[in-house]
Formats: C-alpha cells, structure tokens, sequence
C-alpha cells in the first residue's frame, strides 16, 4: 500500500518544510493537483511550483491534471520535474495520442475517472497506462466528504485490470483520491485500492504530519490483515 500526500491541502507558506516532513515521515510520492479553472471549477498550481518542489524532495512528483488541454502542458510540467501524469478520461479529444505523448517523455501515466464515469470506459485504454485513478469525490476542491457509491467502481478497475493482465501486474496502480482519512482508507484498500491520496487529513491535522500518516498508514494495513 502506498501513500502520496496532496500539497493541494499544505501550508504554502510552509510548503517545502511540510514535504519535508511528509519524506521523512515515509510518504511515497507527493501528489500535485493542477486545476485550470475550466476543467474544474478552481485554479491550482502550475510548472514554477513543480520546480521549487523538485528541489526540495527525492521523492517522485507525481501531477495530476484536471485541465481543458493537459496536451500543451505535458513538456512544461516535465521540464519542471514531474516524473508521472495523470490525465482524465472526461473531456479528452484523443487519450490515446495523450497517453503516447506522456510515454515520449519517458514518464509513467495514467487515466482519472470521475465519480459518475463508468469504469468500462478503460477498456480500451487499460493495457497501455500504469495507473487508473478513481476519483472518490467530484474533482476541483478538497476537504470533500469520500463517496461511498465510488467503492463498486474501485472493484470493477481490479477485476479488469486482472481480465487484461493476465496473473495480475503489480505494477498496474489502483489510486484513488478524495475524502481519504483514517476511516476511509480501510474501504478504499478492501476494494482494491493500492496507492491512496490524502491532503486535509494529513496537512490539516493537529497532531502533525507523520502522525496523521501514520493513522492513515496503520488504517490500511488493518484492511489487509
């Protein structure tokens, strides 16, 4: 099970020493969500935030865009350092001229489905990305309560990924996003989830980063006990 924190919900003001902690505390990538004011209704962080955050951590960037045109912004973003993308079904001309052109860049990819997009929409495009993202809340905001009709859906990407793949892959990621807290988490990898993204419930804590990662963390693995 892995655990990618949101910068989404940090302290911008703080941003490099929370990464930081985030690192040392044992996340697995940090995830960055790039919003346009189109695509959803809100605008995030762009290329310049990517750099500085390169020059903070080793972990892996990984950027998740929820943007009208993610095409004109796949070398930008590269350049800037991020190591994978991950791009939505949903409002995409050609997904699969997008997802060749991520791979041209020599980075990992994959597809996000939002809450009412039917995961058979994969289909065709499954064997050929590194992750599928379940969106478990409607994408634009954060601090959103987790949809509990997503959890379906979560089982369905496993069983096509295991259809598609033969043996199952271990490396074909299950990701979800949206609501992940210490008591979601444990429904999000008991359907299939292998890799969970958390912002307000890790940034937002009083208790501190590492320990709010670690009830997420201790959370899951209750899950597959």
């Amino acid at each position: 099970m892995k655990l990618a924190p949101s910068i989404l919900a940090a302290d911008f003001a703080r941003l490099g020493e929370q990464i930081a902690e985030a690192e040392r505390a044992g996340a697995d990538r940090i995830h960055v969500d790039v919003m346009d004011g189109h695509f959803v209704p809100n605008i995030s962080m762009g290329p310049p935030i990517v750099k500085s955050v390169r020059r903070v951590t080793r972990l892996a960037l990984e950027t998740h865009l929820m943007i009208s045109d993610p095409d004109s912004y796949l070398e930008p973003f590269a350049a800037a350092g991020s190591d994978s993308f991950i791009v939505h079904w949903e409002g995409n001309n050609n997904l699969h001229r997008t997802v060749q052109r991520v791979r041209a860049l020599g980075k990992r990819v994959g597809v996000a489905i939002n809450p009412a997009t039917p995961a058979e929409v994969l289909e065709e495009i499954l064997s050929d990305i590194d992750m599928v993202l379940v969106m478990t809340v409607n994408p634009g905001f954060g601090s959103q309560h987790f949809l509990k009709s997503t959890l379906p859906k979560i089982r369905r990407v496993r069983q096509m990924i295991e259809r598609v793949r033969p043996g199952g892959d271990p490396n074909a990621e299950i990701e979800v996003d949206g609501g992940i807290d210490a008591a979601t988490a444990p429904l999000a990898v008991a359907a299939g989830a292998s890799v969970l993204v958390a912002g307000s419930a890790l940034f937002g804590e009083s208790c501190g980063i590492a320990a709010a990662m670690e009830k997420i963390r201790s959370a899951m693995a209750a899950a597959v006990s």
